[in-house]
């Protein structure tokens, strides 16, 4: 494992802490955590526009085509 040594603002140093406590980790390991959260998060969004640039709207419209066509059920319903 490696070890990185960051500043942070007063403010966000103590909201860490503050949030850090509350989730019953340490500092490390919440930080770790959201670090991880984000890479997660940019990666699917990275993901999604390689999907979606790869769409075809004739494939998509030949598989709707294949669902049947009857009426949602009630949990389904907005």
């Amino acid at each position: 494992m490696n070890s990185l040594s960051i500043r942070l603002p007063n403010y966000l140093h103590e909201k860490v802490r503050e949030l850090a406590e509350r989730e019953n980790v340490s500092i490390n390991q919440f930080i770790s955590l959201a670090l991880a959260e984000k890479i997660a998060a940019l990666m699917t969004e990275e993901y999604i526009e390689k999907r979606a640039a790869r769409a075809n709207k004739d494939s998509f419209e030949a598989a709707m085509k294949k669902v049947a066509d009857r009426e949602a059920l009630d949990e389904d319903r907005l």
